[in-house]
């Protein structure tokens, strides 16, 4: 990864800033520093430590006292990297929603002390938006269509009139929660993700079959919950040994309903690239599907990579940054975690051009 991107925006700008960023919306707790100066933001330091539960999914009280063990050891270890202290930071930015709510008051309570002992502008991010614009920062794509889909999320979307509109999403669970339940379900997760593949991905691979399963599309919207129903039905029936058709077939049908959705969107929109973000956007499968469809349309095409593609800190410090370069700040008596906070709530002055 490198560690210097060209900033996106044209903000004048005299002077060098620091953004330290608390992400734990969910599974992750994670520390951000980045720098912007000179018409450029280096990354200096981005370690997260994420909860995994040794059984069933995940546990909101659980993982809030995960964070709560991992903050300060991973502040340390953030500074320590970025070879700043404290006092050098100019601003400090936390995750202010969509997520658990015991997970959220952690970031934010990290957040509100540090800016208040040390007396610093205090800054709340969307965690939605923040996927996007560390995407937007690492591609270089100027207007992308934007498919975001993560273990809360599925969506695609497109920045207008300063903001960010929802052209389609999923109606009822997402994209992420969908291969996790399944995956737990059958009996061949936890753990989730190994070496960088989901547990439903390694069963893929076991077979080449296709079993036809309820692909709902209505419109730009998708629906996975009667394609959930249907699988775990399959796999009951056919056991163990035809569980890699039903794993291949579930994959299939969920990823080429979404790229039936993205290129519905891209046609509606006449946008000119396609940008892949939140932690279901580290699945090469998926990926190439994507790449596929921007070659059809002769459109370039970016996949966030692994290390900012999850719940990061990272994106929290940049994308706070941003926020704050427009003015925005909180005091830390007034700075709250909204658990259902939608990605088209907010105005995005950086989007007015």
């Amino acid at each position: 990864m490198p560690l210097t991107y060209k900033f996106p925006y044209d903000i004048p700008l005299d002077r060098e800033l620091i953004s330290l960023g608390f992400e734990s919306t969910s599974h992750t707790f994670g520390v951000g520093v980045v720098r912007l100066r000179h018409g450029f933001v280096d990354v200096l330091a981005n370690v997260n430590s994420q909860y995994k539960p040794l059984k069933g999914g995940l546990h909101p009280r659980e993982a809030a006292l995960h964070h709560m063990e991992k903050a300060y050891p991973l502040l340390k270890q953030a500074l320590r990297e970025a070879g700043v202290g404290l006092g050098d930071v100019s601003l400090v930015s936390y995750s202010m929603g969509p997520g658990l709510g015991p997970c959220l008051r952690v970031s934010a309570s990290v957040a509100r002390f540090v800016a208040s002992y040390y007396g610093k502008p205090l800054v709340p991010v969307n965690h939605a938006v923040a996927h996007i614009e560390v995407g937007r920062l690492f591609s270089g794509l100027e207007d992308p269509l934007v498919i975001y889909v993560s273990g809360g999320n599925t969506m695609i979307v497109a920045a207008r009139d300063g903001g960010y509109r929802v052209l389609g999403e999923t109606l009822d669970i997402p994209l992420g929660n969908l291969l996790d339940t399944f995956a737990r379900e059958v009996g061949i997760a936890p753990p989730y993700v190994v070496d960088g593949k989901h547990a439903v991905d390694i069963c893929a691979e076991w077979s080449r079959e296709f079993i036809p399963l309820p692909y709902t599309v209505k419109g730009s919207d998708l629906s996975f919950s009667g394609l959930l129903t249907a699988a775990l039905q399959k796999a009951r029936r056919v056991g163990g040994e035809g569980l890699g058709a039903v794993c291949n077939s579930l994959r299939e049908t969920a990823f080429n309903m979404l790229v039936e959705v993205a290129e519905r969107s891209l046609l509606l929109t006449g946008k000119k690239s396609l940008l892949l973000v939140g932690g279901v956007a580290s699945n090469t499968v998926l990926k190439w599907k994507l790449e596929k469809l921007a070659e059809a349309h002769g459109i370039p095409y970016y996949g966030t990579p692994p290390e900012v593609a999850g719940d990061n800190g990272l994106m929290i410090s940049y994308t706070g940054l941003l926020t704050y370069l427009y003015g925005v700040s909180v005091e830390p008596e007034k700075a709250v975690v909204k658990q259902r906070l939608r990605l088209d709530e907010g105005d995005y002055p950086w989007l007015r051009g």
